[in-house]
């Protein structure tokens, strides 16, 4: 089993969401995951020792283990994650210019058949989600 089908499959259980990973060249594996009301430290330090255990019985390969929140400038891959943010600021950069435009920043007006929506400059667009290269919510003070 891939370390992708491991986190999908053991995260939702502890009731977290697997937000993203990264396994660095060094070995180093970081694990971001996210739930309602946020993430703690207590939050990762239980999911870190769960995974621990998890890996080594997997026999999944690392040298150091970290696991943290998103932060407030969360990448949004899924499609679940732009549904969830409607309403929210972002920053997208698309793969294939829109009107010779590849990179925007706005609020999420819709996001419904796989294309998203998003208000900027008294605009809007739509973005098909094929198209999106990297998204991040854009903390807000």
């Amino acid at each position: 089993m891939s370390v992708q089908e491991l986190l999908d499959k053991t995260l939702p259980g502890l009731g977290y969401e697997l937000v993203d990973y990264e396994l660095a060249p060094n070995g180093n594996m970081r694990i971001f995951i996210d739930k309602e009301g946020g993430v703690s430290i207590d939050d990762c330090v239980n999911v870190s020792n769960h995974l621990t255990r998890l890996f080594l019985a997997e026999e999944v390969n690392y040298n150091r283990l970290e696991v943290s929140s998103p932060g407030l400038d969360r990448p949004l891959k899924k499609e679940a994650d732009f549904e969830r943010f409607v309403g929210q600021l972002v920053k997208v950069k698309v793969r294939l210019p829109i009107d010779g435009q590849k990179k925007f920043l706005g609020k999420i007006i819709a996001f419904e058949n796989q294309k998203l929506t998003l208000s900027f400059d008294q605009k809007e667009v739509i973005i098909e989600f094929s198209n999106i290269d990297k998204a991040r919510l854009e903390p807000e003070f």
